[in-house]
């Protein structure tokens, strides 16, 4: 398999910083924003987010964690018994905006299952959705509002996203299998 970097440390914070100063201008300000971490990887994105978004609003920004196990629609088509994992949300979504946090964005089957187990938790008065890297492929009508990279991708690429907190390192590259 070869490796291709398309982010590197910096620029995976400088995306980050981008898209926190774009929540807050399009939310005018953090008051009533839950940020949301998809697991596993948006968990400690989401957790990035909000301490940006702390030290420029100078406000508390809630946090959550969701784990999107029991609401996929593909648990039959694999035949495996899921791991589900812990979600947390330790505030009332109703009537506050959600911002859905992932780090790739691909068919948008995840987000549908993100927003169905979101509205379990009450009824928010918008989701919105931030992403790392959007590559393309959509299979459902779905766009996020909040993107670090626009990375256009042929399906038989994978893109891997590292952060520090589950891998060691972060970064963003594409792998595509090579021929033997």
């Amino acid at each position: 398999m070869i490796e291709k970097t398309i982010m590197s440390e910096v620029d995976v914070r400088r995306a980050l910083v981008r898209i926190a100063h774009e929540i807050v201008e399009r939310n005018e300000g953090v008051d009533g924003l839950v940020l949301v971490g998809m697991r596993t990887r948006g968990v400690p994105l989401a957790r990035r987010l909000a301490q940006i978004l702390e030290g420029l609003e100078n406000a508390q920004v809630s946090l959550g964690e969701l784990d999107i196990t029991l609401y996929r629609d593909d648990l039959d088509a694999h035949g495996i018994y899921p791991t589900v994992r812990r979600t947390d949300i330790p505030v009332d979504v109703t009537g506050r905006s959600v911002i859905l946090v992932d780090d790739v964005l691909y068919t948008g089957r995840s987000v549908r299952a993100a927003m169905d187990a979101v509205i379990d938790f009450g009824r928010p008065r918008c989701i919105q959705l931030a992403v790392l890297v959007d590559r393309g492929h959509r299979e459902l009508p779905i766009r996020p509002d909040f993107v670090g990279k626009n990375l256009p991708t042929s399906r038989d690429e994978e893109v891997k996203v590292r952060l520090v907190e589950t891998d060691g390192v972060d970064e963003v590259v594409i792998a595509k299998d090579v021929p033997e």
